[in-house]
């Protein structure tokens, strides 16, 4: 018996016209024709989107002691049996578990650090080494030290000390500060030294009567030198009046290649002789070399070697 036309399969190649269907006949299922699904294979039920697990909510009640009800926040008296809440109970406030909360300690980050820019050092101990060895090490830094600065507490307070490294400590100031003749300070990429100056001398002419010539002398009291690498100095300039500004551009001592000098960076002022450096509002500031050691406040600034580090101070 030859089977019927809806069963006969009748095989064709590329380019041939598709054959026609017998009438009634639907199209041959194929693999970009969707299936009708049975009950046994269909799709599973989408599964809910599945979110972020909710934090747990720390304990909103009080266990009676007496009747074991739950005493709602803030009630003095149990709702069912009456017994009066301790009063530490009520006094009592949820504390963060963790050191850095202790408002005892600080941790410093390091702003500029030559590829290692926003690491923290957590200052849990009583004392801190900086240096290329110790507790804070930079080995790579050829103008630190090897035990270059400790910070250490007293009495709950941060204090950063020199251990007598070459290079010394340097501390941002805040406004106005105090500088002593032979202090020296960072402005931009600058290093200088401030000085005092003599009272002008004139050794007269020579043994033939002949003067020496040069530029006149102007009276000052004070002169700034720029300090290069190895202690040799460069740029040296004498106030003539009892200011001196440093800065970029428009100063009385300019550094127009120093991108991180400002315009009008920093002055020193002279009154009665003692001496005075301000901060003009610089975008990266001026630092001191500290004398001995410095007791630090959140959101100081630290120069060790090449390294910049911030000081925060848990002040909860």
């Amino acid at each position: 018996m030859l089977p019927t036309p809806a069963a006969v399969i009748r095989r064709y190649t590329p380019g041939e016209p598709t054959p026609r269907r017998a009438p009634g006949v639907g199209p041959v299922p194929s693999s970009t024709t969707p299936r009708p699904r049975s009950a046994a294979n269909a799709a599973p039920p989408e599964l809910p989107k599945v979110t972020e697990e909710k934090r747990m909510d720390p304990a909103r009640h009080y266990v009676c002691r007496s009747c074991s009800s739950a005493v709602p926040t803030g009630h003095k008296f149990c709702g069912r049996c009456g017994t009066p809440v301790p009063q530490e109970v009520r006094d009592m406030h949820i504390n963060y578990f963790g050191d850095m909360q202790n408002p005892h300690k600080a941790k410093l980050i390091l702003i500029r650090g030559e590829g290692m820019d926003g690491l923290s050092f957590h200052l849990k101990a009583e004392q801190h080494i900086v240096g290329r060895e110790g507790q804070l090490i930079f080995p790579d830094d050829p103008f630190v030290s090897r035990r270059h600065a400790n910070f250490f507490y007293r009495s709950h307070k941060l204090v950063v000390r020199d251990e007598g490294s070459l290079n010394g400590v340097y501390i941002r100031i805040r406004g106005a500060v105090p500088i002593m003749p032979g202090a020296t300070f960072l402005a931009g990429e600058q290093l200088f030294r401030l000085e005092t100056v003599g009272a002008p001398t004139d050794d007269g002419p020579a043994p033939d009567a002949t003067a020496f010539y040069a530029s006149p002398r102007r009276p000052s009291k004070f002169r700034i030198c720029q300090l290069f690498r190895g202690g040799a100095v460069g740029i040296t300039v004498q106030a003539t009046t009892s200011s001196l500004v440093i800065g970029r551009d428009g100063a009385d001592l300019n550094f127009p290649e120093d991108l991180f000098m400002s315009g009008e960076h920093c002055r020193i002022d002279e009154n009665g002789g003692r001496y005075t450096l301000t901060d003009l509002e610089s975008r990266n500031g001026t630092y001191v070399r500290i004398v001995d050691e410095r007791e630090l406040e959140h959101g100081d600034y630290v120069f060790i070697g090449r390294k910049l580090l911030r000081v925060e101070v848990n002040t909860n």
